[in-house]
């Protein structure tokens, strides 16, 4: 039985390569048909439309940008959406708020199909590693068809519950590293500003207790102001978005990713929007000789 792929973006694209490599029968789609050459050479069929996918695979795994995405590509809010999705498993790895998960969720059960919420932690180097941390979320014995897919793109992966308990799990992972990354880049700033040597900061923070396996990706990303991007600063604020709908709705106080969320806003309309989160610096940057577009 093949195995579906929609979605080859930034994340998506070495997945599928992933999976493609380690033998899985492929079948995949991306908007941009140029995307998928890789996975082809890897093996994997490239389907022509989403649809076409859908007729080939029992298990399609979803890794799309956005929620507009991933109904367009379920033809959801039309005829075509419970054939489509009727006798398969659907796996959203993307991040969406989890009330859409929830909703979506239901829909795919009322149209006859099985769905398993399965966001990722981990930017594109793990991504190309196989070494992304996989999040759960279903009824059990859908998780357990599933989680033997993911192993070839997934160091580890665990179990949380019901949907959308792996959304919200990712969520606060999420809210740890963003904020992680915006003090690290700001104290890369705050030495930069006073003369010191960044070399001997990233040195000093690699020696110390608060070394980790982000500050040793980031670190350098810094000091050599190199912005190539393994997590937009876009999609940064998306999931930045996210993560403070849920607190706002949940009603809690957030206060480190509230200033998070305006720095990246305020990174995206400097134009950076493509380039990696540490790009984060910019806005930085900018507040500190007031050319930020801050009111």
């Amino acid at each position: 039985m093949y195995v579906g792929f929609v979605g080859l973006g930034v994340m998506g694209q070495p997945m599928a390569l992933n999976l493609a490599r380690a033998g899985t029968p492929l079948v995949v789609w991306n908007r941009t048909p140029d995307r998928c050459e890789p996975v082809r050479a890897a093996g994997a069929e490239v389907a022509a439309s989403p649809s076409l996918v859908f007729d080939r695979a029992g298990t399609v795994i979803l890794m799309l940008a956005d929620e507009t995405a991933v109904d367009t590509v379920l033809a959801r809010g039309t005829p075509d959406f419970a054939a489509r999705v009727a006798g398969h498993t659907v796996v959203h790895m993307g991040t969406t708020s989890a009330e859409y998960s929830a909703a979506l969720r239901d829909d795919i059960r009322a149209a006859g199909g099985r769905y398993v919420e399965a966001p990722v932690s981990g930017s594109r180097v793990p991504a190309e590693r196989g070494e992304l941390v996989g999040m759960l979320a279903g009824d059990d014995d859908a998780v357990a068809a599933v989680r033997p897919l993911l192993a070839p793109m997934c160091r580890e992966t665990f179990g949380c519950g019901a949907v959308p308990g792996a959304l919200l799990m990712k969520f606060s992972v999420n809210l740890f590293l963003i904020t992680l990354v915006t003090g690290l880049t700001e104290a890369f700033h705050f030495a930069d500003r006073h003369g010191l040597d960044q070399r001997l900061l990233r040195e000093v923070l690699d020696s110390g207790p608060m070394a980790s396996a982000v500050s040793r990706m980031k670190g350098p990303k810094l000091l050599d102001r190199d912005f190539t991007v393994q997590a937009a600063a876009a999609d940064v604020l998306k999931n930045n978005r996210l993560i403070a709908e849920a607190a706002r709705k949940a009603d809690l106080a957030s206060p480190l990713l509230d200033i998070c969320h305006t720095l990246y806003g305020e990174t995206v309309e400097l134009g950076h929007g493509g380039a990696d989160m540490v790009a984060v610096l910019h806005a930085l940057e900018a507040r500190t000789d007031g050319t930020s577009p801050a009111p």
